[in-house]
Formats: C-alpha cells, sequence, structure tokens
C-alpha cells in the first residue's frame, strides 16, 4: 500500500498566507510565487503579486527552475457572468536540474491538498502560460 509522502516541509508561514489568499476578497487578479528551499527541503512563498496579469505572471517566473503559484484570476465568462477562480499551476521547464523537478514533483501533492484547490495545472515551458491557455482551462 502506498502513502502520499512529501518529500519537501510547507512553510507554516506559507499555509497561513495561502488560506488568507484562498478568503481574500479582493476583485483583482494576484498570485502567489512559491519556491523550494533544497538545503532545508521547505516550499515557501517566494513573493505575493497584486494587479499581475497573466503575461506580468510569466514574466515573474524562471525561465530554468520550477515554481509553484496559486493565482487568482478574473475570469469573463461572456455571458456577463464573472467569476474569480482561483487556480494551483505547477510550472516545471524541461531543462530545469532533474534533482529540482523531482522535489517539486514529489512535493506538489501535498501542496495542493493544503492549498485546498482544485483546479490543477502543469505548464512545461512558460509560454503556454497565456491568458487564453488559462481560460481554456478554467472554462472547461
Amino acid at each position: 500500500m502506498s502513502q502520499n509522502v512529501s518529500v519537501c516541509d510547507i512553510d507554516p508561514t506559507l499555509k497561513d498566507d495561502l488560506r488568507k489568499f484562498r478568503f481574500r476578497k479582493a476583485t483583482n487578479n494576484a498570485a502567489i510565487i512559491m519556491k523550494v528551499d533544497r538545503e532545508k527541503q521547505l516550499i515557501f512563498k517566494e513573493e505575493e503579486l497584486e494587479d499581475i496579469d497573466v503575461d506580468e505572471l510569466r514574466e515573474a517566473l524562471p525561465e530554468h527552475q520550477p515554481r509553484f503559484l496559486v493565482y487568482s484570476f478574473k475570469l469573463d465568462h461572456g455571458d456577463g457572468r464573472i467569476s474569480y477562480p482561483m487556480c494551483f499551476i505547477f510550472s516545471s521547464p524541461q531543462d530545469s536540474k532533474t534533482e529540482l523537478q523531482m522535489m517539486y514533483a514529489g512535493s506538489k501533492l501535498e501542496l495542493v491538498k493544503v492549498a485546498e484547490l482544485t483546479k490543477v495545472f502543469e505548464i512545461r515551458e512558460l509560454e503556454e502560460l497565456t491568458e487564453e491557455w488559462l481560460h481554456s482551462k478554467l472554462l472547461k
């Protein structure tokens, strides 16, 4: 019987930040970018960004290192309805170091569980992260 084993611990401060972020009342796009500290084997908040569109978010991410993001996004449904879905995105560039990819991949499920999110996506190249891509994922 397999068990869910997390490679990295989650910083308690990050857990609090994720909880507050989930229940925020703001109607702007916002993101939390999370990073793994290899030596401490700890996931922590690298940056929290407000009023950030998808293009700016893509620019904020490193091209050759994995990152976790939680993104609250203003979604216009085209019929007058607007929602603010929150999604978890795992950015894992193909040319990242294998050790780092494994640390991130091995910690993803536990972090998703702590963040209590159901919209979970993965990108292998930063160019994939576009507003159109996000719309297509969220409107399925």
